[in-house]
C-alpha cells in the first residue's frame, strides 16, 4: 500500500501486514459470506440439469430462496473453508504486496505501475499455491443443495471431512482442482484490486483531496472492487464450474469456458455480475478500512511495548 507519510503513525512491519491483511479478510468475510454464496448459486445455475430444480433469481432473490428452502445457515456454508482461506491467501496476496513491489524496485519506494502490476501477480499466485485447498472446498460447500427438512445427503459431512474426501476420490491432485484458473483469476484480481487502491489512494493524497484516513479508504476501497469486478467476473465463473464439477465433466478450465460459451452463450460468463459487484465492492470496504486500522492499532501496541510509560 501506498507509504504512510503522517508522523503519527508509524510505518508498519511486514508482520504487521502479513497478520493484519488476515485478519482483516476474515472480517470482510463474515460480513460479506451470503453475497459470495448467492454468488456461486448463480454462477453454476445452468450448469446442469439436475442443478436446475432451483431457479435463482438476481441475488436477494437468490438469498430469499435458499433462506426459505434450505434455512438460514446454507448462507454460510462453507464459512470455515472460507475463513482458512483468507487467513492463509489474504496474508500472502495483501500482506506481502508492499514487500514484493520492494524486492522488484530493489528498496525503492518508487513503484511504478509495471512493478506494482508484477508485485500484484506475484503474491496472487504464491497465494493460490497455499490456499488452493481451502478454496475448492469453500465453493463446494456453498455450491451444495440440500433442502431442509427434505432429508437430503449432503455432498459433505464437514470443512475437513471434504478434505479427506475429495483426497480419498479425487486424489491429493483434486485439492489442487482449478489451480490454473485460479492463478489466473488471481493474478487478475490481486492486480486490480491492489493496484487500483494503492494508485487511488495515492492520488487522492498527492493531491489534497482527503486525510489518510477512513474516508479516502473508503473511497478507494469501492473504486477497487468496481474495476475488479469487471476485469476478473469471466475467469471467476469459469473456476467456479471447473472446481465445482464432478471428475470428467470437463478435461481442463479451458474445455470449461469453450462449453459454458457453446450452451450457454458469452454471457454466461457474468452471470451473478451483480452479486459478485456487492460482494466485491462490499468485501474492498470492510477490508481495507479494517486492514488499515487493524495495522496502525497493532503499531500502536508494538510502540508501547518498545518504549513503556
Amino acid at each position: 500500500m501506498v507509504a504512510v507519510r503522517s508522523t503519527d503513525h508509524l510505518a508498519p512491519t511486514t508482520a504487521v501486514k502479513i497478520l493484519g491483511a488476515g485478519t482483516a479478510a476474515c472480517v470482510a468475510d463474515l460480513v460479506t459470506f451470503p453475497l459470495d454464496t448467492a454468488k456461486v448459486r448463480l454462477q453454476i445455475q445452468g450448469e446442469s440439469k439436475s442443478s436446475g430444480s432451483m431457479h435463482y433469481k438476481g441475488v436477494f432473490g437468490t438469498i430469499g430462496t435458499m433462506v426459505r428452502t434450505e434455512g438460514a445457515r446454507s448462507l454460510y456454508s462453507g464459512l470455515v473453508a472460507g475463513l482458512q482461506r483468507q487467513m492463509s491467501f489474504a496474508s500472502v496476496r495483501i500482506g506481502l504486496y508492499d514487500s514484493m513491489k520492494q524486492v522488484y524496485t530493489r528498496g525503492s519506494d518508487n513503484a511504478g505501475i509495471g512493478v506494482r502490476l508484477l508485485a500484484g501477480c506475484t503474491t496472487g499466485a504464491m497465494a493460490v499455491a497455499v490456499a488452493q485447498p481451502t478454496d475448492v472446498v469453500k465453493v463446494r460447500f456453498q455450491a451444495q443443495v440440500r433442502l431442509a427438512g427434505a432429508g437430503g445427503a449432503k455432498r459433505y459431512n464437514g470443512t475437513f471431512d471434504a478434505y479427506r474426501t475429495i483426497a480419498r476420490e479425487e486424489g491429493v491432485r483434486g485439492l489442487w482442482k482449478g489451480c490454473l484458473p485460479n492463478i489466473t483469476r488471481n493474478a487478475i484480481v490481486n492486480c486490480s484490486e491492489l493496484v487500483t487502491y494503492d494508485i487511488i489512494k495515492e492520488l487522492i493524497l498527492k493531491h489534497n483531496l482527503m486525510t489518510d484516513n477512513m474516508p479516502c479508504h473508503f473511497m478507494a476501497a469501492f473504486a477497487a472492487g468496481f474495476c475488479t469486478t469487471i476485469v476478473a467476473s469471466p475467469v471467476d465463473v469459469v473456476k467456479t464450474r471447473y472446481m465445482n464439477s464432478t471428475p470428467g465433466r470437463y478435461s481442463g478450465a479451458t474445455n470449461c469456458a469453450v462449453t459454458m460459451l457453446m450452451k450457454e452463450g458469452p454471457l454466461a460468463f457474468y452471470k451473478g455480475f451483480v452479486p459478485s459487484f456487492l460482494r466485491l465492492g462490499s468485501w474492498n470496504i470492510v477490508m481495507f478500512v479494517s486492514y488499515e486500522q487493524i495495522k496502525r492499532g497493532m503499531m500502536k501496541v508494538h510502540q508501547s511495548w518498545q518504549s513503556p510509560a
